[in-house]
């Protein structure tokens, strides 16, 4: 059964760590401590999670648990990372992107609670959520009690994309919810042990003075990066409409730049005409402009602008951008390039149904419309596990 700890006001915004130093403190008056945590896991004032736990703690934070990425976030996308020792609390840091397996055992051995803090996006192949129902399984397992501290997430007022077809179960699509799900971790671990066969002792800390559809400054003042490519909240609500290139590597989506799942790009680009077809598209929240990359002029490209990020649905559009390519450069510019990787397009997707209507020529429309049907019964469940109006 889950608890929430709501805030005594409704001021300013206050992430679930600062709710939980500041007034749910008896949360950890007893018991050995481990934090699930990255560099962006920050409070208001920019002081990190495990330097809060260590002042209030002591020795009795025991662990650190980094996701993708690494505790230090150096790691690139899908690199395994190494267990590690703080080199000045001496504590073990153990990663939940490598050897996972002993990482939860000896975690189970070491903490009575874990502290699960975050910075997530809502998206599913962004592996946190994965990193979330690992946390919740084991401790389930092992008799741990978990204290989410939720924040705020990109994508909180969205839900978009296909459901997940159970034989695509993976580790990037470990939850059977759309592309995009619009939850932040709070309110993810709440749905998981609601529907999912997770019984643990939950505690979510909510954010102070949060709404859903709030102005991204409201909340992120100045942006922490959760992983290397994520480096502005800009990057974060494009992400969900780029992330198709690690599938279809010959567009390049700038992933080690700042302006990374923001543009597309390719030496055989039609960029102005390809714009031109999506703003007559009048597609909501967003508009297209070419893009010209000084660094290597001959690869034209698009770069997006999220006008307004209420009406922005960035699995429509990622669709709606692959279907004007193909109607520009035909399919097999995408399809039968020796790069595709179909397999890793519909691990993404969660399912093949949208490789295989975009290859038959299927409308976006038809495509995106079919999502509302199929997502019906999660958006009902969903409901249950909100914590924050809009």
């Amino acid at each position: 059964m889950a608890t929430i700890r709501y805030s005594k006001g409704m001021s300013a915004y206050r992430t679930g760590m600062d709710q939980l130093m500041d007034e749910h403190g008896d949360l950890l008056a007893e018991g050995r401590i481990g934090l699930v945590c990255h560099p962006a896991s920050m409070n208001r004032l920019f002081t990190h999670s495990a330097i809060l736990l260590r002042e209030r703690l002591g020795d009795r934070l025991t662990c650190l648990l980094g996701p993708e990425h690494g505790f230090y976030g150096y790691g690139a996308a899908g690199e395994k990372i190494g267990h590690d020792v703080h080199p000045e609390w001496r504590i073990p840091i153990y990663s939940l992107y490598g050897d996972v397996e002993r990482a939860l055992l000896e975690m189970a051995e070491r903490v009575d609670v874990v502290v699960f803090d975050l910075q997530d996006m809502g998206v599913r192949c962004y592996t946190y959520v994965h990193t979330l129902r690992q946390i919740l399984e084991a401790a389930q397992q092992h008799g741990l009690r978990v204290v989410v501290t939720d924040r705020a997430v990109p994508h909180a007022a969205c839900v978009d994309g296909p459901m997940r077809d159970a034989a695509f179960e993976s580790i990037i699509a470990p939850v059977a919810t759309p592309l995009v799900y619009g939850m932040t971790p709070g309110e993810t671990a709440r749905w998981l042990c609601a529907g999912n066969g997770i019984d643990v002792p939950l505690e979510v800390i909510a954010a102070r003075g949060y709404r859903r559809k709030a102005p991204h400054a409201e909340v992120w003042p100045s942006w922490s990066a959760p992983s290397p490519a994520i480096r502005s909240w800009e990057c974060a609500m494009c992400f969900p409409v780029t992330v198709f290139t690690e599938a279809l590597p010959q567009l390049d989506c700038r992933r080690k730049t700042n302006m990374a799942f923001r543009v597309l790009c390719a030496e055989w680009l039609n960029a102005p005409a390809l714009a031109a077809a999506l703003n007559a598209r009048n597609v909501p929240g967003v508009l297209f402009a070419p893009y010209h990359d000084v660094e290597e002029p001959d690869a034209p490209g698009i770069q997006m602008r999220v006008t307004e990020p209420s009406r922005f649905r960035p699995v429509r559009t990622g669709v709606l951008l692959l279907y004007e390519i193909q109607q520009l450069h035909g399919p097999d510019r995408l399809w039968r390039d020796e790069r595709t990787n179909t397999s890793w397009f519909d691990r993404l997707m969660g399912t093949d149904r949208v490789r295989l209507l975009l290859q038959d020529g299927e409308s976006p429309d038809k495509i995106a419309d079919a999502w509302k049907v199929e997502s019906g019964a999660f958006m009902e469940s969903r409901k249950q596990a909100l914590l924050y109006g809009e």
